[in-house]
């Protein structure tokens, strides 16, 4: 498979990986029991993309030097595409996190320490599963057909929608931990497990650990084979994925009083999966350039954005 990809790259991603979990771990910060400021998750947020902007226009003026313009431009497109689809797919993911921890009244304080284990855990799953996709690709190109129709499926399960919201109690993995696991009927502090008597109990704070890390493995089932759509390379790949994950955290923050109204999102995720779905069934028909996917992901969100907003507003004016 060709890959723009080299040991060098790949260790000076990392190592730029590392800097800004440091710098988000160290520097997004809240006081015991005092909930973030929206304002502080819009600045944090603003400062994520910031990153992955200037990560981009790196990388082109590197692949510019050593592979050419040509291969600058299409590499950084493909990068951008994959970001911003990484990125619009992950705001499902944070709405499963809200869920999550209004169902368990997880206070503030205690949703930023678990959000913290929550990005480590999805960058280390992420990255095991782009590997092992990116193998499959290779060996296997007819797995790109399966992952086509894999996201037409999902797309049409997107607009199709939910006539009820989802109950957390209805989930198959929490009947099971609740059935195999001796667990507190409390919180004990910011305690994952506690011993008493001589038992070792897992407290509900490490039960909504494993929701928070199992949600991310089921998202990835979505967001990987998308993002192969639009490129193959996997260092592409996987610093698009990993840029839009290092925000999460923000980005949970930012969103967490806006659910609400973004009543359109699911819709819009649907036509651009379904859209992507349809363009890798189509791989040996018509070849689609990078920009027309990225010109399409780009005003499906718009529009989707856009569309949310005034019926959120037409929602509040008919409500007061």
């Amino acid at each position: 498979m060709q890959t723009i990809g080299t040991p060098w790259l790949y260790l000076a991603f990392f190592s730029i990986v590392i800097v800004m979990l440091l710098i988000d771990f160290l520097g997004f910060k809240q006081k015991k029991d005092q909930e973030i400021k929206i304002k502080t998750a819009a600045y944090w947020s603003i400062a994520w993309v910031s990153v992955a902007a200037l990560f981009g226009g790196g990388l082109w003026l590197y692949l510019e030097q050593t592979a050419g313009v040509q291969i600058a431009n299409a590499k950084v497109m493909e990068y951008f595409a994959g970001y911003l689809l990484e990125k619009s797919l992950a705001i499902d993911n944070v709405f499963v996190w809200l869920m999550i921890f209004a169902a368990f009244a997880i206070p503030p304080v205690l949703q930023r320490q678990l959000l913290l284990y929550g990005v480590l855990g999805a960058i280390v799953l992420r990255t095991i599963f782009i590997f092992i996709g990116a193998w499959f690709v290779q060996e296997f190109s007819w797995v790109l057909y399966l992952f086509g129709a894999f996201l037409l499926y999902t797309g049409f399960k997107f607009l199709k929608g939910q006539d009820d919201d989802p109950n957390i109690e209805d989930m198959a993995l929490l009947k099971w931990l609740r059935k195999h696991m001796c667990l507190t009927p409390t919180m004990e502090g910011n305690k994952f497990f506690v011993r008493k008597d001589g038992i070792l109990w897992a407290t509900p704070l490490f039960l909504v650990l494993i929701l928070v890390e199992a949600s991310d493995v089921i998202f990835a089932v979505d967001s990987i084979p998308a993002i192969f759509a639009v490129t193959t390379d996997p260092f592409i790949v996987l610093t698009a994925n990993l840029m839009a994950i290092l925000g999460l955290r923000a980005m949970f923050f930012l969103l967490s009083g806006a659910a609400s109204k973004m009543h359109y999102l699911p819709y819009g995720l649907g036509i651009i999966l379904i859209f992507i779905g349809f363009k890798m069934l189509m791989l040996d028909v018509f070849h689609m350039p990078i920009w027309i996917s990225l010109s399409f992901i780009v005003l499906v969100l718009a529009i989707t954005a856009f569309l949310s907003i005034r019926h959120s507003k037409r929602h509040h004016e008919t409500t007061l």
